[in-house]
């Protein structure tokens, strides 16, 4: 089973979320990366840019495909992680570590799942 952090919510798209000083972190799952393998290439948002829950925000391009990755909240983005621009196969290495965007004035949020939930709902995924 993939490493789920209990401290974490989750999305059915497979992002995790933490509110962190009044932003929302963003990231991708250990699922995510694992289903994705090597990933060679990551397109983020800028700095200033409008995000909306459920909508793509970034995709990232890996050995076997190029794929969306979704926002779990609505808001403003406040910050990228630059480095992955330049290294993103530390997303591969530390899916939890390694985040893409935090986003502030956060108005809406997706429905999350604590980790118990997300566990199970990967656990239907993959059988």
């Amino acid at each position: 089973m993939a490493n789920v952090p209990a401290e974490l919510k989750y999305t059915k798209s497979h992002e995790w979320v933490k509110e962190e000083d009044g932003l929302y972190v963003v990231g991708l799952t250990d699922f995510a990366q694992d289903a994705l393998g090597d990933i060679v290439f990551i397109n983020m948002p800028e700095e200033g840019d409008d995000v909306a829950s459920g909508e793509s925000f970034a995709d990232v391009e890996s050995v076997k495909a190029v794929s969306d990755v979704f926002s779990p909240v609505s808001g403003t983005v406040a910050e990228v992680n630059e480095g992955l621009i330049d290294e993103p196969a530390l997303i591969n290495q530390e899916p939890y570590e390694q985040w893409l965007i935090k986003v502030k004035d956060v108005s809406d949020t997706e429905e999350l799942m604590d980790a118990a939930a997300y566990e199970e709902f990967c656990a239907n995924e993959e059988a």
